[in-house]
């Protein structure tokens, strides 16, 4: 009896995985889509790639089935210092959402003043230099040690340990 087929599964990078869970949300909340924000330094061009972003998409209520179409503000965050510019080339900006969007989808845009560059906080621990007896320490565990290249990378690598510790001591 010859086994059935084997199925293989490869492993998905997580890029994959987290775009099926955020493209919802992100639907949902902003009404705007993960293409959108993944093209978004295109769309804009370099100069204000990294000073603005798109917070959301506001579609205007449609009171009857009806009603015609119309088009959606789509609301930007930008840094105070580039908020002319942003108003300066916004109709372009509408022209090249549109041709994006394949119809057209943004009528206009509504610019908040916000600061837009997230600096990530410092996941380092604090460092600092170990003391004489941790230095001791470190000296006499590499002592034995013969290549003096080999005993010196391993006292650095001994004082930037000591050092991530903050000074604490084993058990």
């Amino acid at each position: 009896m010859a086994a059935g087929p084997t199925r293989r599964t490869w492993a998905r990078q997580v890029g994959e995985l987290t775009a099926a869970l955020v493209e919802p949300v992100l639907a949902r909340k902003a009404g705007m889509s993960l293409g959108l924000l993944s093209a978004w330094p295109e769309i804009v061009g370099p100069r204000l790639a990294g000073v603005t972003r798109p917070e959301r998409l506001q579609w205007p209520p449609q009171r009857y089935e009806d009603e015609p179409f119309r088009p959606a503000t789509l609301i930007v965050a930008c840094e105070g210092a580039y908020v002319l510019r942003l108003q300066h080339e916004s109709g372009e900006l509408v022209q090249r959402l549109n041709a994006f969007f394949g119809y057209h989808a943004v009528g206009s845009l509504r610019i908040v003043q916000r600061a837009v560059a997230v600096t990530p906080p410092d996941r380092k621990p604090a460092w600092r230099a170990p003391g004489s007896a941790q230095q001791k320490r470190i000296e006499e565990a590499v002592s034995r040690i013969e290549s003096d290249r080999l005993r010196k990378a391993l006292e650095r690598y001994g004082a930037c340990v000591m050092g991530r510790n903050n000074g604490r001591q084993d058990p």
